[in-house]
């Protein structure tokens, strides 16, 4: 039987990880899952999509918790309280880099385009949705730093693999969110998708100045 303070542990974990998991899918992950609601076969595609999002979740995460577990107290994200750990070093750079890349996309917004293969997602079949759900978390610069952050926090914790789950359910909830929408709004959603891609597409800079913002008070919040 798991005693209380091993349920405690766990769910402070849970707690802290899982305000990760909005991160996850903001930016070009998002407009991804907007688009494919759009497509010739909406829920076949997304469905494949979010299997191979929560498939690239599971293994990012897995394979961060091994790598800190190799490295140990290196990667530890310490204590909150020790302001001059190597962790507090750490997040404070992440935060400067985060705030830089807010500001480039703000200053450049007006030129800034969506990468060529959301335009591509239009004509995908099941088998391209799985390909891009897999490699648009496992190669997204933001959703690494995520998923090495929530496998520092289970190594720290001494998590096993079920304290993952409330967080791969956040990510998987917040990447079905369109799906969601297009199958209990019915004809509205339909009307209303294109549009909302279309002003993705055009305003892609608003989602990812959000995300840093977002990923920065998560970083700063104890």
């Amino acid at each position: 039987m798991i005693g209380r303070r091993g349920l405690e542990g766990q769910a402070a974990v849970d707690l802290q990880i899982l305000p990760l998991a909005v991160t996850m899918m903001a930016g070009p992950q998002i407009v991804a899952a907007v688009i494919l609601v759009t497509t010739a076969r909406p829920v076949r595609v997304s469905l494949a999509f979010l299997l191979g999002v929560v498939v690239a979740t599971a293994a990012g995460v897995a394979l961060a918790r091994g790598l800190c577990g190799l490295l140990g107290q290196a990667v530890s994200p310490g204590s909150p309280a020790h302001r001059g750990s190597a962790a507090s070093v750490v997040q404070l750079v992440l935060v400067g880099l985060l705030a830089l890349v807010a500001v480039k996309n703000v200053v450049k917004r007006r030129t800034v385009e969506p990468p060529k293969w959301l335009g591509s997602l239009m004509e995908a079949d099941a088998r391209k949705a799985l390909t891009t759900g897999f490699l648009i978390i496992l190669f997204m610069p933001s959703d690494i730093v995520v998923m090495l952050t929530v496998g520092a926090n289970l190594e720290q914790h001494r998590a096993g693999p079920v304290a993952a789950l409330p967080f791969l359910a956040a990510t998987l909830l917040i990447a079905a969110l369109p799906l969601l929408v297009y199958l209990l709004l019915g004809d509205r959603a339909r009307r209303a998708m294109p549009r909302l891609r279309e002003w993705l597409a055009t305003h892609s800079w608003v989602v990812n100045v959000a995300a840093c913002l977002i990923f920065i008070v998560l970083i700063l919040t104890p």
